[in-house]
């Protein structure tokens, strides 16, 4: 009984770093760049869903353009304003992930070949504002499962692209209640 009294913070060691040894292993494997040797995550797992992210993001960007161009109706300029926005915020999504990924040393795929195999999205044309809108909508909610999913996976393991996906995230949750929001007022 007398230790659920003691006070917390008798319990925490002092806060102790090492700089020396730290310095010492920055200059080991210095070809490594950002990854050293305290990276937690399974590396090559991490790099495969950033791809799949990367094809994903790139999917939307093309699809969104295209219901961009397509837009047609009474209500159609808002809508593809809503469409023109959205493509340019995935396509900056599309830029980070291939960033995060030449800094884990890997290489974003980019290749056009494999891309909608790669991608959690589909691309669905829609022939009418209120199909493109849903489909929009349907890929959003897709990215949204994925994306959680690899927040999940990667956890405290590599808070760098942990943050990132939930930055990402953010925007494809906007973006969802975004195209909503038209399908209410249609």
């Amino acid at each position: 009984m007398e230790q659920a009294n003691r006070n917390p913070q008798e319990n925490k060691r002092p806060f102790d770093m090492d700089v020396k040894a730290i310095r010492a292993k920055a200059r080991k494997d210095i070809e490594s760049g950002a990854i050293t040797d305290t990276y937690r995550a399974d590396r090559e797992t991490v790099l495969k869903l950033l791809n799949e992210a990367l094809a994903t993001e790139i999917v939307c960007v093309l699809r969104y353009k295209r219901h961009y161009f397509m837009a047609r109706g009474l209500n159609a300029e808002p809508v593809a304003a809503e469409f023109a926005e959205h493509a340019a915020q995935e396509q900056d999504h599309a830029d980070k992930l291939a960033e995060r990924i030449v800094q884990l040393g890997g290489e974003p795929n980019l290749s056009p070949k494999g891309i909608l195999d790669r991608s959690h999205s589909e691309y669905v044309e829609g022939n009418s504002l209120e199909e493109m809108i849903k489909e929009n909508l349907i890929a959003e909610r897709i990215a949204i499962d994925s994306y959680r999913q690899m927040i999940d996976y990667i956890g405290e393991q590599d808070s760098t692209t942990r943050r990132l996906l939930e930055e990402i995230l953010a925007v494809e949750e906007e973006h969802a209640d975004d195209l909503s929001d038209f399908l209410a007022k249609s």
